[in-house]
């Protein structure tokens, strides 16, 4: 499913298995069960299955987004989910894959939940998408950097984004010099 997306959106390529590795990683430092790390893990390797649903030419846009097209990628997580809603998985892979864009004081989408609304995995999820993407290329703009999607997640910390996520994410790559595979920052 994962090589699905990235045939769709090459510039993202390897983007799914470097969050489902620092969303791994930020879930075994915060001692969840191996079942939910597990869990965890095959959702963010997928996290991105929604794409196919959005057209090409706007995953590749050299620009920045129209508003209109900025609201056909914010359906790709919803769409996501319809796709795998059915399928029974031993974790909610769906529900965590729809909640990935959402932010801790409802200001995310699809739904706008809050807080404890959201599962502890999508808020992992959550906080595991927003490092990789920012530090990564993207087609409308440079790789941010590192340091700059760590200054994001720590000025957003319980406003956005899961406080002990983002401890954890903070300490994995400031103390533990975690690397996050294929990357050059």
């Amino acid at each position: 499913m994962a090589a699905v997306v990235e045939t769709r959106d090459p510039y993202t390529a390897g983007h799914q298995k470097r969050v489902a590795d620092l969303a791994r990683a930020i879930a075994r430092e915060m001692a969840l069960s191996d079942n939910q790390i597990e869990g965890l893990h095959m959702a963010a390797r997928i996290h991105d299955i929604g794409k196919i649903s959005v057209p090409a030419e706007i995953l590749s846009k050299p620009s920045k987004l129209t508003e209109m097209e900025f609201g056909l990628i914010k359906v790709y997580s919803q769409s996501c989910y319809d796709i795998l809603k059915d399928v029974e998985f031993t974790w909610p892979i769906a529900r965590m894959i729809l909640e990935h864009h959402e932010r801790i004081n409802g200001s995310g989408y699809p739904r706008a939940l809050t807080g404890e609304k959201l599962l502890l995995e999508s808020r992992i999820l959550a906080v595991a998408d927003v490092v990789e993407s920012m530090a990564s290329h993207r087609p409308y703009r440079p790789a941010l950097g590192l340091e700059t999607a760590m200054k994001e997640i720590e000025n957003d910390k319980g406003t956005l984004y899961d406080a002990d996520a983002v401890d954890v994410c903070l300490r994995l790559f400031r103390e533990k010099d975690f690397q996050l595979e294929g990357t050059s920052f």
